[in-house]
């Protein structure tokens, strides 16, 4: 075996051993606590690691904002991580009890589900959520985070370790690996090591992980978000929920990437779209919607869309528009070109909105809301470990209780089959 795979290898047996090792629910609690007030005492040696990494990366790169720290974002760090501590353990639940004929009793009980390795990309935060997620769940994570974060993912390990450390807990429940590629493709590789695989960021890394690994995936998916506004659509909830969707964090994946209009509502569309002005959103529109906003849009901000705009995750001051002309035709742009993570509707029509919530395949479907919201915290989960695009075991933002798996636990009193 080569010195280098034998030296990820190390990793993975230690992270082993430590899953080994049940903590009692209230020291994991009391463990969430120190680790949050921990994290707003080192504000300044966050900030001062963050920024080597900025000072390496365009700042008009989509990913800049998504790698930034700031105190207030640390703060929130802090307050999710508390949340988590305040939440009810998803372990030891019963789920299911039988008393069988022959005497056997059978329980069905939740547990971990064991080594969780997530790999992402510019994403500190994702750091101290993956931790404090499989923390609460009894499982032992290894992070595998982009060189672009990689001062930031340092700082934010050492902390996390010098508190386990505080509380004679081991380390290594909370691994981070190299930054390099290589760490990657071992981890793609750890059977026997790891059970579960979550990778965070680009379609591109998603694909790359989905199609490579031979440990069991759960993929969070790229956002391509829309949003439908129905003929039956209100213009003051519409402007206001646009503007939100589009414009509150463009780096994150429940941005607005696509706005779909009925060709009924078209003379107010100019009117609907204006509040992003003021935002600079440059908007990619079909041959209809532009005829409409030429002259009631910036030109500067205004062009024609071509294909490869309807289907693109934007990450940025950017969003396509599309006119269809029924109800029929926007469900089916969707089909075409959503990723299945967060679609919406705008409309005063009771059936059509329960029509858009029964037909359209995504994780989170919204009726007059902004898709900002799905998110593990907004959902009252605490904090998030991704979006679950799929369908199989996790769909949606996934909290606590999509970490844990179940047992079958069988007691008996000397028993035999036949």
């Amino acid at each position: 075996m080569p010195a280098k795979q034998k030296s990820y290898t190390s990793y993975f047996e230690n992270a082993r051993i430590a899953s080994r090792k049940t903590i009692v629910p209230s020291k994991i609690n009391m463990v969430l606590k120190e680790l949050a007030k921990a994290t707003v005492a080192k504000t300044d040696y966050l900030l001062q690691e963050n920024k080597k990494d900025l000072d390496r990366m365009d700042p008009t790169d989509p990913k800049f904002d998504r790698l930034k720290l700031t105190a207030k974002r640390i703060k929130d760090i802090a307050t999710e991580i508390i949340n988590v501590a305040k939440l009810r353990s998803p372990l030891g639940h019963i789920l299911s009890r039988k008393q069988m004929h022959n005497g056997l009793e059978i329980t069905r009980i939740s547990v971990p589900l064991g080594i969780v390795g997530v790999i992402y990309e510019a994403r500190p935060n994702v750091t101290f959520d993956v931790f404090s997620l499989c923390f609460k769940t009894g499982n032992v994570c290894i992070l595998k985070g982009g060189s672009d974060a990689e001062f930031s993912n340092k700082a934010i390990i050492s902390i996390i370790r010098q508190v386990l450390a505080d509380h004679d807990i081991n380390e290594n429940i909370a691994t981070l690996l190299p930054p390099e590629r290589e760490a990657t493709d071992a981890l793609l590789n750890a059977t026997g090591f790891v059970d579960v695989l979550i990778p965070r960021g680009s379609q591109q890394l998603i694909d790359h992980v989905r199609n490579n690994s031979k440990v069991p995936v759960i993929e969070t998916g790229a956002g391509i978000v829309h949003t439908y506004f129905d003929e039956f659509g209100d213009l003051e909830k519409g402007r206001a929920i646009v503007l939100n969707a589009k414009t509150r964090r463009v780096s994150v994946c429940n941005a607005l990437d696509c706005l779909i209009v009925h060709y009924i509502r078209l003379r107010d569309l100019p009117n609907l779209l204006m509040p992003l002005v003021e935002k600079k959103v440059v908007l990619y529109a079909d041959e209809t919607a532009f005829m409409i906003l030429k002259g009631h849009y910036p030109d500067s901000l205004l062009a024609h869309a071509r294909p490869e705009h309807f289907g693109t995750e934007f990450l940025s001051l950017k969003m396509a528009v599309k006119v269809v002309e029924s109800f029929e035709d926007a469900l089916d742009h969707i089909a075409e070109y959503g990723s299945k993570h967060s679609e919406a509707i705008i409309s005063e029509d009771p059936r059509r909105c329960e029509a858009f919530l029964n037909q359209v395949d995504a994780a989170a479907v919204y009726v007059n809301a902004s898709t900002a919201f799905t998110d593990g915290a907004q959902f009252g989960l605490g904090a998030e470990i991704g979006i679950s695009t799929q369908k199989l075991h996790a769909r949606g933002p996934m909290g606590l209780k999509e970490l844990t798996s179940y047992k079958w636990v069988v007691k008996g009193n000397g028993q035999t089959r036949s």
